[in-house]
C-alpha cells in the first residue's frame, strides 16, 4: 500500500543521502501505517506528505527544506519504541510526531523527554497532558481530545433525545479510549443518562456481535462509541445486524464522510472538530486539487488531520528560525497561532500553558436519508480550554 511506500522512501533517502539531514529540518514520524488501525493514520500521512512536498516545492521554511522521516509501528509499543529510537539517535529529528494508537504514548513520550525533543499527537487522540497545564514538551493538532469530546457529544444527545436516554458506551481496550469511556459513564448522569452498559473491545476483534448483544439486551436506546473508527463502526453494524433501531454516536474520524455515504443510517451520528468536505469550502477544493495532482491513493476527504499537521509544522519551524534546534522549535510551539481557513470551527492557538486549543468547535452530521445527503445536526458549539 502507498502507506508502506511512504515509510520505506523515507528509509531509502535517509540512507541514500545522509548529508541532506545536516542542512534541513528533520521532521521524525512513527505512525500506524499498516495493521487495522491503518485506515484513521494513514491517510493523514499521505496528507501531510504532500502538504509538506508542497512547502518545499515552494522554496521551504527560512530557505531550507523540511525532510519528513516517516517510520511504520502497526500501532505496535515495541515498534514505536524503536523508531523513535532510530529517529533521535540516527536522523536527529528536531521535532517527533506520533501518528498512532495511544498505547504507544508511554514509550514515546519516554524518550522525547530524555532527548528533550518536542513531540507532537497528529491523527492519534490528543493526550490530556496538553491541556493546561501543558506538558512543556507535549503538543496536539488532532481534532479529538479527551473528555471534551464525551462532553460535547453528551451536551448533542440530551438536546436531541426525545426520551429518557439509556446509554450504552463501547470503547476499544487501549489507555485512552478506556478512559474516555469511563469519563462519559461518569459525566452521564448530570446529563439525567442512565449508562445500562459499557464494552471494552479489544483491537484484534474478529466479531464485534457478542458485544453488540450485550449493549442491545441492556436496553440502550443510544450508543456512544469514542474509538478507532475499525471500532466503532463495527460495533454500529453489528448492532444493526441485530436489529437494533436506537441512536449511535460516534467521533467523526477521517473515514466518516465516507462512510456515512456508504452506510445510508440516518441514526448514525458523528461529532466531530473538522468541517466535511461536503461543505465545499475553498480549502477543502485546495486539498482535493493537491490530492489529485500529487496521484494520492487516499480521497482528499480524510485529509484534513495530515494537513493541518502540515500548517502547523510548517509555522513552527518558521518560528524556530535557522539554523534551529529542538529548544527553538519548542520555544516557537508555545506561542503559535494557526488560522485553519474553515477546517475546524476556530484557530489553533497554542500558548506556554495551552497546547491543544484555546476553544475547542464541535459539528454534527448526518445521513439524510430523504434527501440523500449528508447533512448539519448541529452546527458549531465551543467549550473553553481551561
Amino acid at each position: 500500500m502507498r502507506a508502506s511506500k511512504i515509510a520505506f522512501a523515507a528509509l531509502a533517502a535517509t540512507l541514500a543521502v545522509p548529508a541532506v539531514a545536516q542542512d534541513a529540518y528533520v521532521v521524525g514520524i512513527t505512525s500506524a501505517l499498516t495493521g487495522p488501525p491503518a485506515s484513521t493514520y494513514a491517510p493523514a500521512m499521505e496528507a501531510l506528505q504532500i502538504y509538506i512536498d508542497r512547502v518545499n516545492a515552494a522554496g521551504g521554511v527560512n530557505g531550507k527544506q523540511i525532510k519528513l522521516v516517516i517510520l511504520d509501528d502497526s500501532a505496535e509499543p515495541s515498534k514505536a519504541t524503536a523508531n523513535v529510537k532510530r529517529l533521535l539517535t540516527q536522523d536527529n529529528a528536531v521535532l517527533l510526531v506520533n501518528a498512532s494508537l495511544s498505547s504507544t504514548y508511554a514509550p514515546i513520550v519516554g524518550e522525547a523527554k530524555r532527548a528533550e525533543v518536542p513531540l507532537l499527537f497528529a491523527s492519534g487522540v490528543c493526550p490530556r497532558e496538553v491541556y493546561p497545564p501543558a506538558d512543556p514538551l507535549q503538543f496536539c493538532t488532532t481534532a479529538y481530545a479527551a473528555t471534551y469530546d464525551s462532553r460535547g457529544a453528551l451536551t448533542f444527545v440530551k438536546e436531541t433525545s426525545k426520551q429518557p436516554v439509556q446509554l450504552g458506551l463501547a470503547a476499544m481496550a487501549i489507555p485512552l479510549s478506556r478512559a474516555e469511556m469511563d469519563f462519559a459513564e461518569q459525566q452521564a448522569p448530570s446529563f439525567g443518562m442512565r449508562v445500562v452498559d459499557k464494552e471494552v473491545i479489544p483491537p484484534p476483534t474478529p466479531d464485534y456481535t457478542p458485544f453488540a448483544t450485550k449493549l442491545k439486551e441492556a436496553g440502550a436506546n443510544w450508543v456512544f462509541s469514542w474509538a478507532p473508527w475499525v471500532t466503532q463502526v463495527r460495533t454500529l453494524e453489528a448492532l444493526r445486524r441485530l436489529d437494533w433501531a436506537g441512536d449511535y454516536i460516534t467521533w467523526a474520524h477521517l473515514e466518516s464522510e465516507g462512510e456515512l455515504v456508504r452506510l445510508k443510517d440516518g441514526k448514525l451520528f458523528v461529532i466531530g472538530a473538522n468541517s466535511l468536505f461536503q461543505d465545499n469550502l475553498p480549502i477543502h477544493r485546495e486539498i482535493a486539487d493537491a490530492a489529485k495532482k500529487a496521484n494520492a491513493k487516499y480521497p482528499a476527504q480524510q485529509m484534513t488531520e495530515g494537513w493541518i499537521a502540515g500548517m502547523v509544522i510548517e509555522a513552527a519551524l518558521k518560528g524556530a528560525g535557522w539554523p534551529t534546534t529542538p529548544a527553538k522549535v519548542q520555544a516557537s510551539m508555545q506561542n503559535l497561532k494557526v488560522d485553519l481557513k474553515g477546517l475546524r470551527g476556530g484557530q489553533i492557538e497554542w500558548t506556554k500553558d495551552n497546547h491543544f486549543r484555546t476553544k475547542q468547535y464541535y459539528r454534527v452530521y448526518r445521513w439524510d436519508s430523504a434527501k440523500s445527503v449528508i447533512v448539519v445536526a448541529k452546527d458549531w458549539y465551543s467549550y473553553d480550554v481551561k
